[in-house]
């Protein structure tokens, strides 16, 4: 199937490891024109050699206060605009019940306020234009305990339904994907291979865990103009792991 992404552009945060690698490669194989960011050059650097296209590598830490405008004005500078917005930077943040309001902002900031301003800081030109999409990559709804990332996921896909509902006239649409177990190296360096194989044959329908492709595939639909009639959706890719019916 053509997606019809070919001459696209797209920015993709945290795009140096595990999903957003892999979004990042998916997406310069249907010919789109790519800004990539994350705190590790060397690893944007190494994508765009595997990628073979010439990136618009974006060195910033996502925690600072000025990172959605500095990261924005970087990619309209690099693209000339901004057609696709994948967000995918954050991370897991499990608490103790007596968590400090310090890490809970923390949490919330990585997780929710910056994906949420950098939308909003690239809106106005996907507007202009009629066209955009905003994928974004959360997280489950099913907290084994207090996490700070999984409020913020929450809040992720609260937010975006309603922006979805604000910004479709404009020919933009905005949709959330909840991995389940996708193999990175965060999912390595926090479960063991024995746990690994536990959880793929007892709690995982299609018996393994997921590859950065998995969510990939999606990324490329929604992003497309044939994905044009979803918006405001909540997506998992997860391998039938999540146990609710919607």
């Amino acid at each position: 199937m053509d997606l019809g992404l070919s001459g696209k552009t797209a920015l993709i945060t945290g795009a140096s490891a595990g999903i957003g690698r892999g979004i990042a490669l998916a997406l310069a194989a249907e010919g789109v024109r790519l800004a990539v960011t994350a705190r590790r050059r060397e690893r944007l650097q190494a994508l765009e050699q595997e990628t073979g296209a010439k990136l618009k590598i974006i060195e910033y830490d996502f925690m600072r206060e000025d990172a959605p405008q500095r990261i924005a004005e970087a990619a309209l500078h690099g693209l000339g605009a901004v057609d696709i917005l994948v967000n995918n930077a954050g991370g897991s943040r499990p608490f103790k019940i007596d968590a400090s309001e310090a890490q809970w902002e923390e949490a919330l900031t990585l997780n929710f306020t910056r994906q949420r301003q950098l939308a909003h800081a690239l809106l106005d030109q996907m507007i202009a234009r009629k066209w955009g999409r905003i994928v974004n990559i959360t997280g489950k709804s099913e907290p084994e305990g207090v996490n700070g990332a999984f409020a913020a996921k929450a809040a992720m896909h609260a937010w975006a339904k309603g922006l979805s509902r604000e910004v479709g006239k404009h020919g933009i649409t905005v949709n959330s994907i909840p991995p389940g177990r996708i193999l990175s190296e965060q999912i390595e360096r926090n479960y063991t291979p024995e746990y690994r194989a536990w959880q793929s044959e007892h709690e995982i329908p299609v018996g393994e865990y997921g590859k950065p492709e998995d969510i990939a595939n999606l990324v490329c639909f929604l992003a497309s103009p044939r994905a044009r009639y979803i918006t405001g959706a909540v997506i998992p890719v997860d391998g039938g792991l999540r146990r609710y019916q919607f």
